[in-house]
Order: C-alpha cells, then structure tokens, then sequence
C-alpha cells in the first residue's frame, strides 16, 4: 500500500505546481471623492425641513420584493477618451425613497458599486419620503446625491410649488429611467376610474414625496379637488399596500418603476384582484398648466398579477442629481463608474436596463452638471452646446 500511496502522492505535487498561479483581482480606478469629503461628518438623513425622513441605512444590493435579481445586461460600451480622474475618497450618501419602492435597492446598488470602485469611499442609500424631501436634504447638504422625479426638480430649481422659500441649486448626472403614476384599487372597492375616488379612502403618498404632487396633478384634470373631494391618508407605498389589504383603504397613489414590490406583493394576495387606473386623458392638461415635463406612458399588460390590459398612464422622467458645488471631477467619476459597472445594477433591479447612454444624456428638466457633460461628450452621445 505504501509503495502505491507514494507514487500517487508524487503524481499529485507535479499536478499541482503546474496549475497557474491565482491572479489578484484588478485594483480599482484611482478616483476620488469632493477635497472636503474626508473632514466631513458623517451626512445625516435628515434635514431640518424634513422631519419625516427615516434613518440612515448601509448600502444594501437587495432588490424589493417583486423586483428579484435579474439576468445582468450586456455591458455598456462605456469608452471615454480621458482618463479617470484622480479625487480622494470619502463619505457619500445617495437620498432615495421608502423600502417598497425601487429608488432604495437601485440606490443601495449605486451605493455599493462607488464603495467598491473609489478607493477610500463609503457610499451608503439612505431611506427617505421621496423627491421632495431628497430636493431639501440636497440643498441643506445633507446628503451627496439624490434620485428625484423630474417635475420635482423642476419645482425645485425654479423655487415653485413646495420650493418656494428658496430654489435648490441641483443639477443632474442622468435620466436614469421612467416613473409610472400607478392609481391603485381593487376590485369591490366601487372605484372603476379616477372619478370615482370622491368620497373614497385614499392615501397620497407619504409626506415629502413626489407621489403626492405629480399624483394631485392628476386627480385635478379629473376635475377633483384632491384636498376636499376624497379622505387622505399619507401612507407610504408598502404602507398604502397594507391598508388595501386590510379594507381600510379604498385606493392609492403611487409613482414608480416597473415592477414596484409592495404593488406586485399586493396584487399577488390571494383573494385581491388589482385594478390600475387610466390616466390617458391627464398628460395633456398637466403638460398645459405644469409644462412639458409628462409622457402618455404604458403599464404592460402582466406587470402585476392579475393585470390583463396595459393601462395608459403619466409618466416622467427619474433623475440622479448632484449640488451644483459637487467637483466636476467627481460627478465625472461617479457617473463613468456607474456606466461601466451598469449590469450589477441590473443584478439588483430591472429598471437600471433603461440606464443607457442613449438616454441618460436628456429628458432632464433641469441643467447637467458639467461633470455629467464632460463624460457625455467623451463617450460622443452629448447634444447639447
């Protein structure tokens, strides 16, 4: 036995110095965060003109229920012509939405990917109300990034609607995808068409969310009076989703990408059949009063369990937006490195396929940070001057 053990044992040594040596993963692109970034505190998620923003939350790639891990997109063809630039790293905190919306897994994935690519930076998605909130937490520093719908940042760097104290200096870095306004009911609770949520239960949107003014935007050019015609609770999406379930409820507001999870959570509850509402008659009386800033969008029929028709909807444009003092280093940096890794942000939620060059570069309502701007022309897909 011990005659044959050796040989095999000899056998085994030769076998194992010719496998190639482990190659050590590729260091991360020398990139920097803002010069002040390293002196700074740790950002709070909470602005003073926003009492209702939640804590802080560690960057976290899992996706809402509904919007699972998907097959990663083939890569971006992502070939600038300059280098990437040289910034220190830092803290830096992307402002998102509530947990059963898709701001929080798709911030939570750009906030993982700028932890993993800039050397030195800790990126972390925090939880908040939505766009308006996000457009405060900006300006008062609170935050680094934020996800906004483009109406909302409209309002906000022209000092309108709940902006008026003050405009926001926010500029954008990309339109990442589009908003679906969602009016959910289902069927029982007497609600057939948008008309018919007088003298219903309806939640809004939570405070300091743009579900609730691009969603009262709606409602208006339906002739109702959103403040008056309806009883309002101001739930959040996940929140609004239970209290459907529980009957104490009629209907919500609700403005996201495809799939939301507390949407598909809630029309995958035995016994509920879901009903979205047609918004087709809004687009053009909201375009007319607010400005060009809706499309007539389509909910594809099968989005959600138990949706057999498409349904024709408002839609906008979703932006990532920096303060106009952001370095223009860095906006480059953040914005290339999100581009070249843009499949593991498809890993965590579908809607990151719609990031594409092709499209980021416009639909903004509101200026490019000449970081963003500098990328775009590098990559040959800037229109602009």
């Amino acid at each position: 036995m011990r005659r044959l053990i050796a040989p095999l044992l000899l056998v085994a040594l030769i076998l194992g110095a010719c496998q190639p040596a482990a190659q050590p993963a590729p260091a991360a692109p020398k990139t920097e965060a803002k010069p002040t970034d390293a002196a700074k505190p740790a950002p709070s998620p909470v602005a003073a003109a926003s009492p209702a923003a939640s804590p802080a939350v560690a960057a976290s790639p899992v996706a809402s229920p509904g919007a699972a891990a998907s097959p990663a997109a083939a890569p971006v063809a992502v070939k600038p012509s300059g280098p990437m630039p040289s910034v220190p790293g830092g803290r830096l905190s992307i402002a998102t939405g509530g947990t059963g919306g898709v701001y929080y897994p798709l911030g939570g994935g750009m906030a993982k990917i700028l932890s993993q690519y800039i050397p030195g930076t800790e990126a972390t998605a925090e939880v908040t109300p939505g766009s308006v909130d996000n457009m405060f937490l900006l300006k008062d520093g609170k935050v680094d990034l934020a996800l906004t719908i483009s109406d909302i940042a409209f309002d906000a760097a022209e000092a309108r609607e709940r902006f008026r104290d003050g405009a926001v200096p926010v500029r954008s870095l990309a339109n990442v995808y589009t908003n679906y306004m969602h009016m959910v009911t289902v069927e029982g609770s007497g609600i057939n068409s948008i008309a018919d949520f007088k003298g219903k239960r309806i939640s809004v949107g939570a405070a300091g969310s743009g579900t609730e003014i691009k969603g009262n935007r709606v409602v208006e050019s339906y002739g109702l009076d959103p403040t008056r015609d309806f009883q309002r609770e101001r739930l959040s999406v996940a929140e609004s989703a239970g209290a459907v379930k529980d009957r104490k409820i009629d209907g919500f507001y609700w403005d996201g990408g495809l799939p939301t999870g507390a949407v598909l959570d809630l029309a995958s509850t035995p016994g509920l059949k879901i009903k979205l509402l047609d918004q087709s008659e809004a687009v053009a009386k909201m375009n007319e009063k607010y400005g060009p800033l809706y499309t007539r969008s389509t909910i594809p029929a099968g989005t959600y369990t138990g949706q057999d028709q498409a349904v024709t909807v408002a839609g906008v444009a979703n932006l990532l937006t920096v303060n106009e003092s952001m370095t223009e280093d860095l906006a480059y940096a953040i914005l290339r490195i999100l581009f070249e890794h843009q499949p593991e942000l498809v890993a965590v939620h579908p809607e990151a396929r719609n990031l594409t060059l092709e499209t980021a570069a416009e639909g903004s309502s509101i200026p490019f940070h000449p970081g963003a701007i500098r990328f775009y022309r590098e990559v040959g897909v800037w229109k602009g001057p």
